[in-house]
């Protein structure tokens, strides 16, 4: 069970962590979409947060010793082309979790107790970002290859990140009904493939869909409600899974180059899942 959570947590991480914009001019948050690629020679570099505890799951119908698990990331783009079509970066995972009824806080004390707590780097992404259609220019595509840096999923019984490879494709798209009023979708597709007795995940595939809809009550502060599924295919491992989450948050430009944003998700549905709740926060610099 350990290990299907954390592979929800991964799931919940990649699909709530971005910016939700309104692509008009006023502010970085209104004018850079997870659709907007950048120019030539601009930097973007996010710093995202996402804490996941649970007491629930479709394992049983009590309550559980409760469970955490904490992933933090770092995007870091560029824009490498003259007509704003093609980016590159680098995506980096650190994750801390625990267990056995710890608080859910504990995951900040990176003790490493025997039983109940692992944490460290976990893998590393090498990323591009592109238009495919020049008519279209609020659809992209970021497609990243995932390299795990764990030795062993579990020690101890504590289950720290998957042993296999991930190839990643983020298919974005928005649609502004005016200047307040912005919906924004996206698709994630990971497969997981190696050796079946390395991972239990590999030789899976996840179709995730998101959408999000964002209120701007100014150019520098946004909220917005999702909805977002998760449905994991299995090709060969003997491993399915789906979950539904609910959620909003909020999003502020701090300055001229930083915002902030938070986010919350409730898990209201599922099979072979936890039910728990997300925390997240993000830091975004463009410039």
């Amino acid at each position: 069970m350990k290990k299907l959570t954390l592979l929800l947590i991964a799931i919940a991480t990649s699909i709530t962590g971005f910016s939700q914009d309104d692509d008009t001019s006023g502010s970085n948050i209104q004018t850079y979409t997870p659709s907007k690629l950048l120019s030539q020679g601009q930097w973007d570099i996010k710093f995202f947060n996402n804490l996941y505890t649970q007491t629930e799951s479709t394992f049983t119908s009590s309550t559980e010793a409760r469970e955490t698990y904490f992933t933090s990331t770092v995007d870091v783009f560029t824009g490498i082309s003259a007509n704003n079509r093609f980016n590159v970066g680098l995506l980096l995972e650190f994750r801390s979790n625990v267990i056995g009824d710890r608080d859910a806080l504990d995951v900040f004390k990176f003790d490493g107790e025997s039983n109940t707590a692992r944490s460290g780097f976990t893998s590393f992404a090498p990323a591009v970002k592109f238009n495919p259609i020049k008519s279209v220019s609020n659809f992209t595509i970021q497609t990243a290859f995932h390299i795990p840096l764990v030795d062993n999923e579990s020690e101890n019984g504590v289950f720290l990140d998957q042993k296999g490879f991930t190839f990643q494709n983020r298919f974005f798209y928005d649609y502004n009904f005016n200047s307040k009023w912005q919906l924004f979708t996206e698709l994630n597709t990971e497969y997981h493939f190696g050796k079946k007795e390395e991972s239990f995940a590999n030789n899976s595939l996840s179709l995730t869909p998101g959408l999000f809809l964002s209120y701007f009550p100014s150019s520098k502060f946004t909220v917005l409600g999702l909805v977002q599924h998760s449905q994991r295919i299995d090709t060969g491992n003997d491993f399915e899974q789906d979950f539904t989450a609910v959620g909003g948050g909020a999003k502020y430009q701090i300055s001229d180059v930083l915002n902030i944003e938070t986010l919350y998700s409730k898990f209201v549905r599922g099979s072979n899942t936890g039910l728990g709740q997300s925390f997240n926060i993000g830091l975004r610099a463009l410039f």
